[in-house]
């Protein structure tokens, strides 16, 4: 087995949306899937485990003590994900069993900010089935803010894999020049960028990242359509009322550390995309410029990251 070259899956799949036990078989049939095909590496959207917040735009979702509303909201965080109960223990268990790291993009309602707000999370898991770092999505975007809390630096973390150190934003914190920065100068030369589904997010930004990092991107989206939301979601007839019939097209790609595609936008094809990437491309790209490196200035600009993991309550035990 070669060291310096990883071979990759990317998961462009719906959720059984606000399902969290239907949605985790389903990842898990796609982690099988992937290790039958030799990956070492599986990546998943974001906020797949359970599904977007879809509603939040389709049903009038600012509307202040709205009932629809919170309805909605309480089933969602029913399905939301509680690591330190143990949620993800079997999706933990197959990354051991068959020797696969995990990108996965959940819904966190972590009981270390009391349990009840939800946070866009991406959890990375290792080939010995260890989570080593949850990153709570730092500003929720737009109508997001609406149901998700603003998390902090604690998971701005990368990690060896093979000889690669990959780490991970959410959907467009991708766009934030710091938190990048912050990635990039921690070795990171395996970028995972995690999407809702749409290659209007990938198409430009994932190209721009490589070229800039001189790394690999991946980007990761699902997929959702109109047919996708369970009859079974509350207030479904107002949900459905104004979808349109594709809300996530995908767009899953992979470009090189010179900016080119190694793999094009995929639309609306659900299933696993294959590829194997080759570490010595980036000690190639990284010859004429490194961004931490020798292409960079610290005596001028430095970055100061707060990686502390923020919380309301601090207890001083006897």
């Amino acid at each position: 087995m070669k060291k310096h070259v990883l071979t990759v899956a990317l998961a462009q799949i719906s959720p059984v949306w606000l399902d969290k036990n239907a949605t985790i078989d389903k990842i898990k049939n796609s982690i099988i899937e992937a290790a039958s095909k030799e990956a070492e590496l599986i990546v998943f959207g974001e906020a797949l485990l359970p599904g977007y917040p879809f509603w939040v735009s389709l049903t009038d979702g600012a509307q202040f003590d709205s009932v629809i509303q919170k309805e909605i909201h309480a089933h969602y965080a029913i399905n939301s994900v509680v690591i330190e109960n143990g949620d993800l223990d079997s999706i933990c268990g197959l990354a051991k069993e068959n020797k696969i790291a995990i990108y996965l993009g959940i819904i966190e309602r972590p009981l270390d900010r009391g349990g009840h707000s939800l946070y866009a999370s991406l959890v990375y898991i290792n080939q010995d089935g260890e989570i080593k770092s949850v990153h709570r999505k730092l500003q929720p975007t737009y109508e997001e803010r609406l149901t998700w809390s603003p998390g902090d630096g604690h998971g701005l973390r990368v990690h060896p894999l093979k000889a690669f150190t990959v780490g991970g934003l959410n959907c467009w914190e991708n766009w934030m020049p710091l938190p990048r920065t912050s990635l990039y100068g921690q070795g990171e030369n395996l970028h995972i960028a995690v999407w809702p589904g749409s290659d209007y997010n990938t198409r430009d930004i994932t190209r721009f990242i490589a070229r800039e990092s001189r790394s690999y991107v991946i980007s990761v989206s699902s997929l959702m359509k109109k047919e996708d939301f369970p009859h079974t979601t509350p207030h479904i007839d107002e949900i459905i009322k104004n979808a349109p019939d594709i809300l996530g097209n995908g767009g899953s790609c992979i470009a090189g550390p010179d900016g080119e595609w190694i793999l094009e936008p995929i639309l609306n094809d659900e299933g696993l995309l294959i590829a194997t990437l080759d570490f010595n491309r980036v000690l190639q790209e990284r010859q004429n410029f490194d961004p931490v490196g020798h292409y960079s200035r610290p005596d001028v600009t430095q970055l100061k990251v707060n990686r502390e993991r923020q919380s309301t309550v601090w207890f001083d035990e006897e």
